[in-house]
Order: structure tokens, then sequence, then C-alpha cells
């Protein structure tokens, strides 16, 4: 596992990991929207699986990594399998230079589910309003933006989503999914 050390509350080394908890884009829409991604430039085509966040990177104690994993089951076991629609595109800018598929059915259940992965050992801040989303283009020029964002504009995707992954950033840069937490069983694959 990729760990980083810093110092603990109590000035003793603590090992960190980076995580991110995620619902994946199933194929064939995942590598779709991977390969646009990559023919438009994005330089983290290849290292972020498709996905729309529920708990954007987090740094984490390895030694709190098993109350996270049970925390994510419990989250999981609450859950039923519900559809998910990906339609059209959206952006954030001029906040943020991000151009994004949008989610038109399944954004309620992503809302829920982000809310409840976002407590207990996962509780934080974020720095935007959660707003369920898939990424395309991430800090690219604005005519690589405004590019991305109307080749999208035509993209269908609808699929079941059953659970959710967690997964972990490497020294690499490229995100691993790691485990995953399929709903109303509360049982976890990886």
């Amino acid at each position: 596992m990729d760990t980083q050390t810093t110092s603990g509350g109590d000035g003793l080394p603590e090992e960190l990991v980076t995580i991110g908890v995620a619902v994946h884009v199933p194929e064939p829409y995942g590598t779709a929207i991977q390969d646009a991604r990559a023919a438009l430039g994005d330089p983290a085509a290849r290292s972020i699986p498709t996905h729309v966040t529920l708990l954007p990177p987090t740094p984490i104690a390895v030694d709190r990594l098993a109350e996270v994993e049970d925390h994510l089951h419990r989250v999981a076991a609450g859950y039923a399998p519900f559809r998910m629609l990906l339609q059209g595109s959206g952006s954030f800018r001029p906040v943020s230079p991000v151009v994004f598929v949008k989610v038109e059915e399944g954004a309620q259940e992503c809302r829920g589910l982000e809310a409840a992965v976002r407590s207990g050992p996962l509780a934080r801040e974020l720095a935007f309003p959660y707003h369920p989303h898939v990424t395309v283009a991430h800090g690219l020029a604005e005519d690589g933006l405004d590019e991305a964002q109307a080749k999208v504009r035509s993209f269908h995707a609808r699929f079941a989503v059953t659970g959710f992954s967690i997964s972990r950033f490497g020294a690499d840069e490229v995100w691993r999914p790691w485990r995953s937490y399929a709903f109303g069983t509360g049982a976890a694959t990886g």
C-alpha cells in the first residue's frame, strides 16, 4: 500500500494513505469516457477510473482503515441498487475548470450515499457543495474545455448501480480500486 508519513497528534510518526470512494461507471461506458478524456489531452485520463465521486481524495491513517471499512460496510448494507442515467454535459466554470457528464437519474441516491459515506470516520468538510457528475475534462485550456463540453453533449449511458468502491492513490499518482461494497449485503469484495 502506498503510504506517506506525517506527525500524529501525539508527535509520533503516522502513516497515511489517500483514499476516495466512488460509484464506478461500468464498461463499455467507463472506457469510452476515458478515451474521450485522453483524446482531449487531459493528462489524468488514464490515471483515474471513470466514476461518480462519493468521497473526494481523503488522507486516512493506516491504522484507521479497518474502522473505515466497517463504516463503508454499514453504509452499503443500508442501500438498495438503483438506476443511473448519464446524459448531456455541464461545467463548473468559471469556479473550477471542469467539464462533466450530467447524472440525470440516480443523482438523489448519490446525494444520500455521499452524506452517509462522508460521516463517522470519514466526516470532513468539502471545498464545494456536492454535485454528482462524471468528469470528462479537468484543468485544460478554455478551448479544450469548450471542445469537451460539445463532444459529450450527446453522451448517453444507463446502467444499474449495485454498490460502490474505495480506491487508493498510489505514489505513481494513479487511482486504483481497492475494495467494493455491494448494496444490501455489506459484503466487500476486493
